[in-house]
């Protein structure tokens, strides 16, 4: 079962639209975007289960330069 996930993404000084721009090229993620408050990337992304959404943020979100720290929430309904 497919599941769907918003990742909250702090990013160092003045990278918001670099990492948003390049985590947007990245398959299964589907929407994302520099925006301003508590987090500085919003991304939406799918993966086919929980394991497989723990492996892309670890390898995949965490490795762009610029990334800080991220935050996940898992949709459920």
């Amino acid at each position: 079962m497919a599941i769907s996930a918003y990742i909250f993404i702090e990013c160092s000084l003045g990278k918001a639209r670099d990492v948003a721009r390049e985590i947007g090229k990245i398959p299964g993620v589907k929407q994302a975007h520099a925006v301003t408050g508590a987090y500085d990337v919003i991304a939406f992304v799918e993966a086919s289960d929980i394991n497989v959404l723990g492996d892309f943020i670890i390898s995949r979100v965490h490795a762009l330069s610029g990334v800080f720290r991220t935050t996940t929430n898992v949709v459920v309904d």
